[in-house]
């Protein structure tokens, strides 16, 4: 999907069409971009930088903190559309989508063709443009889908993978980020091209293991197996405090609103954790996290609260401010729901929570608040 987060706002605002668009939050806060549009990114914005940067260097952009109740909608939405035509779909984030065509050409026609056709009905329908890439695997798939961004299609036919890549830069191969791209760069490597002409057992003295799956990437390799359940590995909420905190009761304030939140996040996917993890940065940006394993899998606010609580007080050693705070869920199972004869309080406790999500998701999340320890 192109620009996803900012295709979005613009369906709920259309008035921010053709505008530069920001989707992270206050531009004078810490944060982060989470995502911007094409406009704003002939200003030199990106993912992931920090926000304030972001304006200073696009000032006049609208800058939005984001719908993502709506990004979650819109995304399960394109995705009932590509299963109702097409028997495998892998989703890989909420915005990006696998799709195998073997065997489809009999119904569709050529892939390029369907790819037209695909892409005009999610924009008729969703409102949402997107970009589509064609290859024999899915690192090529990948590199064609962002080929011709906005709303473009490239289709790279079987044995031109190598050819394709070759021009290149280095940096277009998933997995070439802020850390492999200097080595490579420094060694002489600027296209895809010069790594295909490497030798593999370079690569794999340089980097490892990476080097040779590297190699064989710039040589049009890749895989082409599909996972078909999706499972989400982990979830987490962080804040950046606008000015760093040394108040104990305050940094644990945002910690009850964060346990909150993510409590909130479970019970909408239908998840349970056994791990709860929190993080802290301190003013100096030395960074900590710390964990802990459940006895049991839990969704319940309290549990991740009362959890995240002891990590902090246990590792907040230091007399320095922080300036980020955050809690991290892993080891995420679905829940089920058994029926009981006689109902005691923590069954009672998961039906007022459910009964919470289901208040929140209709009226919002500040509409009902749970109480602290055991007084909600």
């Amino acid at each position: 999907m192109d620009a996803f987060f900012v295709s979005v706002e613009r369906i709920l605002d259309p008035s921010l069409e053709g505008k530069p668009v920001i989707v992270g939050g206050d531009p004078h806060g810490r944060g982060v971009v989470a995502a911007c549009s094409y406009e704003a990114r002939k200003f030199g914005l990106h993912s992931a930088m920090p926000i304030r940067n972001a304006f200073r260097l696009c000032p006049h952009g609208v800058y939005l903190h984001g719908h993502h109740k709506e990004y979650g909608r819109l995304s399960r939405e394109v995705r009932n559309l590509l299963e109702k035509k097409l028997p495998v779909v892998q989703q890989t984030s909420i915005d990006e989508f696998y799709i195998d065509y073997t065997g489809c050409e009999k119904i569709y026609g050529h892939p390029e063709s369907f790819a037209k056709t695909l892409q005009q009905e999610i924009k008729q329908k969703l409102s949402l443009p997107c970009s589509i890439g064609i290859g024999s695997n899915k690192n090529i798939a990948k590199i064609a889908s962002d080929f011709k961004k906005p709303q473009g299609i490239t289709f790279v036919p079987h044995g031109k993978e190598k050819e394709f890549l070759a021009p290149l830069p280095v940096e277009r191969i998933p997995g070439v980020g802020k850390k492999t791209f200097p080595v490579l760069r420094a060694r002489g490597f600027r296209t895809i091209g010069d790594l295909a002409n490497s030798s593999p057992d370079y690569l794999s003295t340089l980097l490892g293991k990476f080097g040779t799956d590297l190699w064989e990437k710039a040589n049009g390799s890749g895989n082409d197996l599909f996972t078909l359940e999706h499972e989400r590995k982990s979830i987490s909420k962080e804040t950046t405090f606008s000015e760093d905190i040394v108040s104990k009761p305050k940094i644990e304030e945002h910690l009850f609103n964060l346990a909150s939140k993510i409590g909130q996040l479970l019970r909408n996917e239908n998840w349970q954790t056994s791990t709860v993890s929190i993080k802290l940065r301190y003013s100096d940006f030395i960074t900590l996290t710390r964990a802990k394993t459940l006895e049991r899998p839990t969704d319940d606010d309290k549990v991740i609260y009362q959890t995240a609580i002891d990590l902090f007080r246990r590792s907040y050693t230091r007399r320095v401010s922080i300036r980020l705070i955050g809690i991290h869920l892993s080891n995420l199972n679905h829940f089920f729901e058994q029926e009981f004869l006689f109902e005691d309080r923590e069954i009672l406790r998961k039906k007022m929570l459910r009964a919470v999500m289901k208040i929140r998701d209709k009226y919002g999340f500040s509409s009902i608040k749970i109480g602290k320890l055991g007084s909600g």
